[in-house]
Order: C-alpha cells, then sequence, then structure tokens
C-alpha cells in the first residue's frame, strides 16, 4: 500500500459516519509543516498569514507552538475580530479603506495596541484621520516595500502589483510622513516577494520552465536583500524604535530568514500545502487539507461523479487554478467538463472500484480559500476526528 493509499483509508475510517462533501486537517500533518516551517526560519519567528488559515482554532493551535508569533491579516474587520477574540499582534497585510473601522480602530485602546495597518501612500493616511470620527487613539503603522525585479532598465517587470514605494528614499520619506503626522507611530516595514515564496520553480514536465524560475528567483533574491537592507536603513534612520521588518512567504523562508535585516517571516500556505504548492525545489511537505466530495452516479465504464467540487482558486484563471482529484490515486477531469458547479464527472480506472456515496478526497490549489466553501473542518488525528472547529464561514464571517 502506498502512502497515499494508506492515507485515503485513514481519512476514510476516520469519516465513516459521515457524508461528504465535508473538509479535513490532517493534524499530524499539519503539525510536521509547521515544524519544517520553524526549521527553515532557522530562528526567526515566522508571522502565520490568516488568509491561509481562515480557522481561529487552527491560528491558536499554531501560534501556541514555539517558533510562531503573530499573525498576518487580510482585511481590517478581520484584524478587529480577532483582536476582540484575544490575538494580541495583527499585522493588515493590505491597505484598507474601511472607514467605519477605522474609526472603530481609533476609539478603543485594546484594538489600537493589538492591530497594526498598512500604508503604502500619504492619502491612505489621510483617509484614516478622516475616519477617527473623534477616536484619539495612536495607530500602528507600517510600510510596504515593492519588492518586483526590474530588468532591462525596468522595461520588464517581475513580481505583484502592490506598493508604488521601492527606493530607500521613497520608503524613508514617507516615514517622515507618518512621523510628523499626530495620531500615528511607524512600527513596521514589509516586503512579500511573491515571485520567489509564491512561485514554484520545478514544474512537471516543464525543465526549461523550470530552470528560468529558478534562475529569475536566485537574481530576485539577490536584488531584494541588497535593496531591502539599504531600505531599513534609511527607514530606521527616521524611525529608530521600529519594531519589525516582515518579509518571505512560504516558499522562500529559509533565503528571506538568511538576510540580516528581516526580523520575523511570513507564512501559512505552508500549513496546509494546496497544490500549487507542490512544485518546489527549496522544500516539500504533506498535503494536511483536503475535501471529500461523494460519488452520486457512475455513467460507464471508468467514470464516476461527484456531487459539486467547483471550487477554483483565485489569480488567473486555468487548469491550475482548479482542485486536484487526490484519492484514490489516478483520477482525472474529463475536459468537457472539468470541476463543475453541482456535478464533476471523474475518469480513470480506480472509478470502477468507487460506489454510490464513497468519498472522492480533492486538494484545493489555493489553502485558505477552501475554507470559504465549508463552515466546519473536521480535524484527524490517526484514523479518527477528535475535534471538529468552525472556519471563518461558520462563525459567519466573510471578510472578502
Amino acid at each position: 500500500m502506498t502512502a497515499r493509499a494508506a492515507d485515503r483509508a485513514r481519512y476514510n475510517r476516520a469519516t465513516a459516519h459521515l457524508d461528504a462533501p465535508l473538509a479535513i486537517v490532517d493534524l499530524d500533518a499539519f503539525d510536521d509543516n509547521a515544524d519544517d516551517l520553524v526549521a527553515r526560519a532557522d530562528g526567526k519567528p515566522i508571522r502565520v498569514a490568516s488568509k491561509s488559515v481562515r480557522c481561529r482554532a487552527l491560528l491558536e493551535r499554531v501560534l501556541a507552538r514555539p517558533g510562531f508569533a503573530g499573525i498576518m491579516s487580510f482585511t481590517l474587520a478581520e484584524s478587529l475580530w480577532l483582536a476582540r477574540a484575544g490575538f494580541d499582534d495583527v499585522l493588515l497585510a493590505y491597505p484598507s479603506a474601511d472607514r467605519a473601522a477605522f474609526a472603530e480602530l481609533a476609539a478603543d485602546p485594546k484594538l489600537a495596541a493589538a492591530v497594526t495597518v498598512m500604508v503604502d501612500d500619504p492619502s491612505q493616511l489621510e483617509l484614516i484621520d478622516a475616519s477617527r470620527a473623534g477616536g484619539q487613539e495612536e495607530i500602528r503603522v507600517c510600510l510596504e516595500l515593492d519588492t518586483s525585479l526590474r530588468l532591462l532598465g525596468g522595461r520588464i517587470r517581475i513580481g505583484a502589483l502592490r506598493s508604488p514605494l521601492r527606493s530607500p528614499a521613497q520608503l524613508a520619506e514617507l516615514a517622515r510622513s507618518v512621523a510628523r503626522r499626530p495620531g500615528f507611530r511607524l512600527v513596521g516595514l514589509m516586503a512579500y516577494e511573491g515571485h520567489v515564496a509564491g512561485v514554484g520553480d520545478a514544474l512537471a514536465g516543464r525543465p526549461l520552465r523550470s530552470r528560468a524560475i529558478r534562475l529569475m528567483q536566485a537574481t530576485a533574491r539577490k536584488e531584494l536583500a541588497a535593496r531591502r537592507a539599504e531600505v531599513v536603513r534609511a527607514v530606521r534612520a527616521v524611525a529608530p524604535e521600529l519594531e519589525f521588518v516582515n518579509g518571505g512567504g512560504t516558499g522562500s523562508v529559509q533565503h528571506t530568514a538568511a538576510e540580516a535585516a528581516v526580523t520575523e517571516i511570513a507564512a501559512g500556505s505552508g500549513l496546509y500545502v494546496p497544490r500549487l504548492f507542490d512544485n518546489y525545489t527549496s522544500f516539500s511537505a504533506r498535503p494536511a487539507a483536503l475535501f471529500a466530495q461523494p460519488v452520486v452516479r457512475r455513467p460507464g465504464v471508468g467514470v464516476v461523479t461527484v456531487l459539486g467540487g467547483g471550487y477554483p482558486a483565485s489569480g488567473a484563471a486555468g487548469a491550475d487554478r482548479s482542485p486536484v482529484p487526490y484519492l484514490p490515486e489516478g483520477l482525472r477531469y474529463d475536459p468537457q467538463e472539468g470541476a463543475g458547479e453541482v456535478q464533476t464527472p471523474l475518469l480513470g480506472s480506480p472509478a470502477d472500484d468507487l460506489l454510490i456515496g464513497d468519498k472522492v478526497w480533492f486538494r484545493h490549489a489555493k489553502a485558505g480559500e477552501l475554507c470559504e466553501r465549508f463552515d466546519a473542518l473536521r480535524l484527524i488525528e490517526g484514523d479518527r476526528i477528535t475535534a471538529t472547529v468552525p472556519t471563518y464561514r461558520g462563525e459567519g464571517k466573510t471578510f472578502l
């Protein structure tokens, strides 16, 4: 029996009393993946990206482990909710225009002490001030650095379109804007190198493209390490009390941690390990989050149909954004239908061994987005469910 077949047997035993659809997290794999992240971070704390987890119970579980500290959130409303729930170090990874939430933040000393907001433009500071509604609490601020790689004099740009701030002078000028404005305190700097941390460099069947990605990423890491160090020096000259410099992501943990200028690493997807994180030379880990759909039809030899399953991930549309049939091994989509809204035909010889009501296990393309489809996660240890915990959706929260 292969390791995957053994996992399937465990998951089927653990959930035999439950009907699909359902979602699980294998806690043994989850904890092993957390240990791997900590080992790769080599002593620097890991801030957990909540968008990749979207379950308070699992955020609490990982933050109770040595090597993890703080949350990187994705909306201001989520940040306030987490802070009210007792998480005392929440970094908002994206600028916000949520005026009502800013008014809450500015009026509550507990929230203001726990939440740090992201800015990359003086206009964002003006929006926050205009939203205070009388609240006078000091707002903690983090600046974001553009990490993109520019080649051929800037004619080629590789990386996400995030912050407009690229040079040490630009970051220092915004730092001075924060320092001059009453009611704000600059506490952090963030630089997320998504073109390194979030792009696999070992694509199956594509050796030339894989080699090109590895070359690009090596160049990007070298350029960014030098520029990030210069930016940190420039910002610390304005704000010597800077508390943290955040960088990295699941796919670049060890590389980013090696930079002296970086004080903490961000990661989250490496806990669940969705399918987009299979193609890396820098690490390997165990899939921990899966969902099951029930077989509801047997249209013919070598074919079964499961209920639903069309849960595409965000990003540029493509086949890599679909979930992947995982267990039993050997199933594939019908190219004419793919993963459907209400039914999904699956092809392959394993289909002939599946009966009506049997479970087919899938992996989502991205991590936390799976939780937007399910209100609960069944936590599995060995071959039994040890807890059922709500996702954000299960707690009535859909922040985006």
